[in-house]
């Protein structure tokens, strides 16, 4: 880390600054999280119902992970510059869309192609491990998703107040006007990472089976899959909760949504600054386990009738404290297993880890009735926990009795 050159912001010559990598990580999160206090209106404007206004998160999601299987490998043949500055201009002119839609089906179908700002939430973590070894970039990814967590902690507080003010389409100017911005400040601050280019774009894809082979790439990827799919599953599942169940309003609702971002806040500021002193294994263990403890208690609780809305958004606290920890190591870690495929790395394990996430989201919002309260999402929120350390556990375990070096990069 002593031996980086000087960064200068908004020079191109240099390598990036940390904000705008914070800022490439924070608009990707700011589109997931900002409109959520107003699913319902946004259901009561488009006439239809919950679950379907819900599909803007799992639709949003799901082509999300299709894209990351594209966007790695791109960037590895063409360069991260490029990629990002395109994925950002489709973005700016989607939210737009999303704006001006007609229908919940137009709406729906600009909110798939707003997927394409995950371009700065994939590249960001491949731009890190272009400047950076292993367990600095661990550190790294851990400062700039620490900055970045700021947004999922602003984000529904700004968005539930928007709502009330100027309605829900207010959010989704301000995803326009966020997306213009951070494309210039790309333009004039990031220069080109990549400096090793694959031959042809066919040739990532023809790559992909030394990814797939590798025991320990599946295991960071599926821990942080299955624990970022508790956090999903939250997503999909709280605004219900929130709304339904105990009465919140979009702004009440909103502020709410701090209570993961401040823990996410901690978690990433422990990665930050002990990755590089204790190691990524312990630090995904660590957080996996109290991922897992967090929300057992809060599960036993909820079914003993004890459970209530401060207790319900508290505990989320705890999940992003663990994520914080388990998300950038295992990322670092993933992408650490081939350096020379770090995008396509980056690409495909975002795909499978969005994927799970997609689809813990769309089954939160199809499970819940104002009958059955948060259990439910609690329910299925312990159950990916417990996957995720399962996960680490057993790659760790093969990783020992195989006799395997303990780092392959």
């Amino acid at each position: 880390m002593s031996d980086r050159p000087v960064v200068r912001f908004l020079d191109r010559t240099t390598p990036p600054h940390i904000f705008t990598l914070i800022l490439l990580a924070g608009v990707s999160a700011l589109s997931m999280n900002v409109f959520l206090p107003s699913l319902n209106n946004m259901a009561v404007h488009f006439h239809t119902d919950y679950a379907l206004m819900q599909l803007s998160v799992a639709v949003y999601l799901g082509f999300n992970a299709i894209l990351q299987t594209i966007l790695g490998p791109l960037s590895d043949r063409f360069g991260r510059r490029p990629v990002v500055l395109s994925g950002f201009a489709i973005f700016t002119v989607a939210s737009i869309g999303c704006v001006l839609a007609p229908t919940v089906e137009t709406f729906l179908t600009f909110r798939m192609i707003q997927a394409g700002v995950v371009v700065g939430m994939v590249l960001s973590r491949a731009i890190v491990r272009d400047m950076v070894p292993r367990d600095q970039a661990a550190s790294m990814i851990g400062y700039v998703t620490m900055g970045m967590t700021i947004v999922p902690m602003i984000g529904p507080v700004l968005g539930g107040y928007l709502d009330e003010i100027f309605g829900w389409q207010a959010n989704f100017w301000i995803l326009t006007l966020v997306g213009a911005g951070t494309f210039l400040i790309v333009w004039f601050d990031l220069g080109e990472t990549a400096k090793h280019r694959s031959a042809s774009f066919a040739e990532q894809f023809t790559q992909y089976p030394e990814l797939i082979k590798s025991v320990r790439f599946w295991g960071y990827c599926l821990t942080s899959a299955f624990g970022g799919g508790a956090f999903f599953s939250f997503i999909g599942g709280a605004p219900f909760v929130g709304t339904v169940v105990y009465g919140l309003s979009p702004s009440e609702l909103g502020l709410y949504f701090i209570a993961p971002g401040i823990g996410y806040f901690l978690g990433n500021f422990a990665s930050a600054r002990l990755s590089v002193r204790l190691g990524i294994d312990r630090m995904i263990v660590t957080g996996a386990t109290i991922l897992v403890i967090s929300m057992t208690i809060s599960t036993l609780i909820f079914v003993s009738g004890l459970g209530g809305v401060f207790l319900f958004f508290g505990t989320i606290t705890f999940v992003g404290i663990a994520n914080g920890m388990v998300i950038p190591n295992a990322n670092a870690g993933m992408l650490s297993v081939r350096p020379h495929l770090a995008g396509s790395a980056a690409g495909f394990g975002g795909m499978i880890a969005i994927g799970v996430g997609a689809a813990m989201s769309g089954v939160a919002g199809s499970i819940l009735t104002k009958e059955t309260g948060a259990i439910p999402l609690l329910l299925l929120m312990s159950g990916t926990a417990i996957v995720s350390l399962t996960c680490i556990l057993t790659v760790l375990w093969r990783v020992r009795q195989l006799g395997l070096p303990e780092y392959e990069d």
